[in-house]
């Protein structure tokens, strides 16, 4: 146990903090528009079971008149495409977002270009269930090698397993849906 605590520490300390924390200075605005979730990790259960059929995401975020961000999701499910609104709540301090009501403890970007791809951070709990997920999202249908790159070692970094990761296969059906 004493060497699993010490490796956790030593991954969660080779994590780019500074880049974190820099975040927390930046306009929301900067992550507004359509995204690709083109990779994600999950603590959820099940996840590793279905992450073998999941399809590329596409999520659109505005800004509310109340500085709050609104995220419209589109994902398959099982009668097909399922559309999501979800608003998150601006915490008092930093560049982190929130709706418990929703389930939705925690939303921040981990790293970023901005320009090209973000790595989004959730901490989630429905019902008896508490998990975290990390995404990368895309300005295109494709990453680039500096995303992917950046999406392992934060997946990494955070304890996410290789069975608690995945690359969205490429059905861009649902995605395309609220994207165009």
């Amino acid at each position: 146990m004493g060497g699993r605590l010490l490796a956790i520490l030593l991954a969660l300390a080779a994590v780019p903090r500074a880049q974190a924390m820099w975040l927390g200075r930046l306009d929301p605005k900067q992550l507004l528009g359509p995204w690709y979730v083109l990779a994600v990790a999950s603590h959820e259960r099940g996840f590793a079971v279905e992450k073998d059929v999941k399809d590329i995401e596409g999520v659109m975020v505005t800004l509310t008149p109340e500085n709050n961000l609104k995220l419209l999701s589109s994902r398959h499910g099982l009668q097909g495409c399922n559309q999501n609104v979800v608003e998150l709540l601006r915490r008092s301090s930093g560049w982190v977002f929130e709706n418990p009501t929703l389930g939705v403890l925690e939303y921040r970007v981990l790293g970023t270009n901005f320009r090209d791809y973000a790595v989004v951070f959730t901490q989630l709990e429905f019902g008896e269930e508490a998990f975290s997920t990390v995404e990368l999202y895309s300005r295109t249908e494709t990453a680039s090698q500096e995303a992917l790159g950046l999406f392992s070692k934060w997946s990494e970094g955070l304890g996410f397993l290789s069975q608690q990761q995945a690359q969205l296969h490429k059905d861009l059906t649902c995605a395309q849906k609220i994207l165009q």
